[in-house]
């Protein structure tokens, strides 16, 4: 069976002869994979209207999700590995970056070379993780330079949180806006999909 590659906007996934993609795995758009890559069943690499590009010998595990944004491109460096259930949403995870099961990392976020996301961490939006820095399991980094909050700290975090503009760089949209709203321009946004065409791979 060959994988699922859609054009998307009319920009296409390339493919080196090197890199393998599961059958059941979704590449839409303009994404980029590293020689030696591996995506592996029901993960989905989508290039929205920003570009996905990985370097070489990156493995994206069962089921996780790698989204490309305008302003916002998913960089992922040489020798990443991007865990089952794992989320980067237009975020760089830089060389040797260990992402593990379940953890997140949010529009303008970079976890620096040799950084470890531990099982459902999140690195916040707009947030540096320096090289070499461990984000237990569970825990949240935010700011820049990332500073680590237990699940506990609720609001220490909000109060870090605060400034690093979630509702502006995800939904680009000022906080408070409604829900019906962000959900409009969701709508819309996602809408581009039904002009996505299925490549013979």
């Amino acid at each position: 069976m060959r994988p699922l590659l859609y054009e998307h906007r009319g920009r296409r996934p390339v493919v080196p002869e090197s890199a393998y993609v599961a059958p059941s795995a979704v590449l839409c758009g303009a994404v980029v994979l590293g020689e030696r890559a591996r995506v592996l069943h029901g993960a989905v690499l989508t290039a929205e209207d920003g570009e996905v590009r990985t370097g070489a010998d990156v493995v994206v595990m069962e089921n996780a999700l790698v989204r490309g944004r305008a302003g916002h491109p998913a960089v992922i460096g040489d020798a990443v590995l991007v865990g089952p259930h794992a989320h980067v949403n237009g975020a760089t995870a830089e060389d040797e970056v260990f992402v593990a099961t379940g953890a997140a990392m949010f529009p303008g976020a970079v976890a620096g070379a040799g950084s470890e996301l531990r099982i459902h961490s999140v690195l916040h939006v707009n947030s540096r993780l320096e090289p070499g820095t461990v984000v237990p399991i569970g825990w949240i980094a935010a700011g820049d330079p990332a500073e680590l909050f237990s699940p506990d700290r609720h609001d220490e975090l909000w109060e870090k949180q605060r400034g690093l503009d979630f509702p502006g760089t995800v939904h680009g949209v000022p906080r408070g806006t409604s829900m019906r709203t962000i959900m409009a321009r969701q709508s819309v946004y996602y809408g581009a999909h039904r002009d996505d065409r299925r490549l013979d791979g």
